[in-house]
């Protein structure tokens, strides 16, 4: 079964204590907007269906261990923010003009890293995806028509809709931290692996229990892994929660000595966990194995990098 993201409240928190956070309770109505789904599988088919190559898998950032997209957003946010300053400042109408060009300009890649990872988000984060972008549309739309009329002399109006994209892409921000922070988008789904399996050795059961070629969930201290048995008696074994949404790799394929996710295709090196291609953009927890009276034992692995 796949993950849902609810909203939910903090009570007494907000201004509304007696009941359910405005802002909690708005955005469990946005997770829970069905209606968008319509839009949301049109807009994932296109996508995906962009001719990205191998650039897709840098777009969602693996080559950096995290997503590309929020460092991505410092380029026009920055450049955005500081043209709002100087706004203020008499005698620096060019300067603020040059730096809505240059938040113009750096918002087409952050825009095309966000949709690489939004079409590979579960339902309910899409949902708040979705409406993360269509007011980023609207504050470039903003941005794009204050520097036409900063261009042909109508700068006090040119103001205003610059602080009406301002305005604009600040909410749209808290949709975006809302998708990080309360919904995960994003994060690791395995760190917490580590910490969960005690050091040492454990057994997960006889080797004649295990299938050749064929993926199996085991438990590790109530933690799932996925036990995948070569033809040579060779074992491998991974954390069975994906890390780029917790995906069951145990319910996953494997060829070519990976098992890809499926959920959303992330490809793992079955030697290690390294993450061969995404949208996962951390490698998963590896473990040592050993065959002791026919049980197989297992050892989490030390540090995450890859196998020379």
């Amino acid at each position: 079964m796949k993950k849902a993201y609810p909203g939910s409240a903090l009570a007494g928190l907000l201004p509304d204590a007696g009941g359910p956070g405005r802002v909690l309770a708005a955005m469990g109505a946005l997770e829970g907007a069905e209606a968008l789904d319509g839009v949301a599988g049109s807009l994932r088919r296109v996508v995906r269906a962009l001719p990205l190559g191998r650039c897709r898998d840098v777009l969602h950032g693996r080559w950096l261990g995290h997503p590309v997209h929020p460092l991505l957003v410092q380029v026009p946010m920055g450049a955005w923010l500081s043209s709002a300053v100087l706004d203020l400042v008499p005698g620096a109408r060019r300067q603020s003009a040059l730096l809505l060009g240059v938040g113009l300009a750096g918002a087409g890649p952050a825009a095309l890293a966000g949709w690489a990872d939004w079409a590979e988000l579960e339902k309910e984060q899409a949902r708040v995806g979705l409406a993360h972008a269509a007011l980023n549309t609207v504050a470039i739309s903003c941005y794009a028509g204050s520097l036409g009329l900063r261009l042909t002399g109508r700068h006090r109006r040119g103001r205003l809709l610059a602080l009406a994209g301002l305005t604009t892409v600040s909410l749209s921000g808290a949709l975006g931290g809302h998708l990080a922070y309360r919904q995960a988008a994003g994060a690791n789904h395995a760190e917490a692996v580590p910490r969960l399996v005690a050091p040492g050795w454990h057994a997960i059961g006889a080797l004649t229990e295990l299938p050749v070629g064929q993926p199996v969930r085991r438990l590790v201290d109530d933690t799932a892994v996925v036990v995948v048995r070569q033809h040579d008696d060779e074992l491998h074994v991974l954390a069975d929660r994906c890390s780029h949404l917790g995906g069951p790799l145990s319910e996953g394929e494997v060829a070519g000595g990976c098992v890809t996710c499926p959920w959303h295709g992330s490809t793992f090196r079955l030697a290690d966990g390294w993450n061969v291609t995404g949208p996962a953009t951390a490698p998963q927890p590896a473990f040592d194995t050993r065959v002791e009276g026919g049980l197989v034992q297992v050892r989490l692995r030390d540090g995450a990098e890859p196998r020379s």
